[in-house]
């Protein structure tokens, strides 16, 4: 696969300013096609830092999460996590306003010299993980304060509906709305990036792909440490299985039982809500994509299967992989350094994808 390009250029002709904006946006994105192969990037590292907190994690939550996958269906206070960080997270100049969707609720973050969102020009619709059932803006507070600076651009956090209460296909709906919300504000497809981490990353593909069967397309999918495949025999077969510091192999056991006793409970039609795999529906003409993950983590299984598929139909598919990093380590910004770097490849390839 070629590298992405971008062909710059101004219109000769006398129009109107929003109509020079709309031609600008449009020869910017004309990107090379995949020759049928993902570029896959290995970066350097890891720092002491991300030594640091990988052992962590390893000591810390893996084990929180290899007992609480034996019973999943307990009442965990998952949701303490997100309220923690609202009172934990440092006060900045960030600006935050709520915004109110049919089912959920959603950030708009800016941080500061960030111009206001108001149609016209970039904005990018993030949907954080947590395996479905955890974590929300302010968890993901201090990543997208720093995706908004690097993209220069406003970022709609969509704090969708969670497991178990809740099934992934409400999420979807509650990511779709928030994606609705930007459309009916002015924003163009082209102007607007879907990005997600970990479980973000399923409904980020899962949303272009909702929005491809409407005739739209995103300038970009962005996805960071992400689950891609609900499915979990492949990465409990992965050899990072035992690298990882995050996930035991019974973590995805759990998963899977979650989101199939939600998508039961929903009756959609009179039927019950399918377990959509979104990695079966690749198709041309989605986004152009590009993937962060750990080389250490069992979700690179996921991200090399999504890229290897999106570019055998065409769709230009780039892979970061950090040596030795913890899944979803952008979360450490700025303890971490390789976050900060990684944060910021990301922030220019936005810049890039929407002119």
């Amino acid at each position: 696969m070629t590298a992405p390009s971008k062909v710059s250029g101004s219109p000769r002709n006398t129009v109107r300013p929003h109509e020079v904006l709309k031609r600008r946006r449009v020869e910017a994105r004309r990107f090379a096609i995949s020759d049928g192969a993902p570029v896959e990037v290995l970066e350097s590292g890891p720092s002491v830092a991300a030594r640091v907190a990988n052992l962590a994690s390893r000591l810390t939550i893996r084990p929180v999460l290899a007992v609480g996958s034996h019973a999943p269906n307990w009442p965990w206070p998952w949701g303490l996590i997100d309220v923690a960080a609202r009172v934990l997270l440092p006060v900045s100049a960030t600006v935050r306003e709520t915004v109110n969707l049919p089912n959920a609720s959603a950030q708009l973050v800016r941080a500061p010299g960030v111009l206001p969102a108001d149609g016209t020009r970039r904005v990018v619709v993030y949907l954080h993980g947590g395996a479905f059932l955890t974590c929300g803006a302010n968890s993901h507070g201090r990543l997208v304060e720093a995706l908004s600076e690097f993209a220069d651009t406003p970022v709609l956090v969509v704090n969708y509906r969670l497991l178990p209460k809740h099934s992934v296909g409400m999420a979807l709906s509650d990511c779709h709305d928030a994606y609705r919300w930007l459309r009916e504000r002015g924003y163009q497809p082209d102007q607007i990036v879907l990005a997600g981490d970990s479980a973000g990353g399923y409904l980020a593909l899962a949303l272009a792909q909702r929005l491809q069967e409407e005739g739209e397309e995103p300038a970009a999918l962005v996805a960071i440490s992400p689950l891609l495949q609900l499915a979990k025999e492949c990465k409990q077969a992965h050899p990072n299985i035992k690298s990882d510091a995050m996930f035991p192999a019974n973590a995805f056991d759990a998963l899977v039982e979650l989101v199939a006793s939600a998508a039961q409970k929903n009756i959609v039609d009179g039927k019950p809500e399918e377990v959509y795999e979104p990695l079966e529906h690749i198709k041309p003409g989605l986004p152009r994509t590009l993937i962060h993950v750990s080389g250490s983590e069992v979700l690179l299984h996921d991200a090399r299967l999504a890229a290897s598929r999106l570019a055998a139909v065409g769709v230009p598919a780039e892979v970061r992989v950090w040596p030795g990093q913890v899944h979803d380590f952008q979360l450490a910004a700025p303890l971490v350094p390789e976050a900060i770097r990684s944060l910021r490849q990301i922030g220019d390839y936005i810049r890039e994808a929407t002119g």
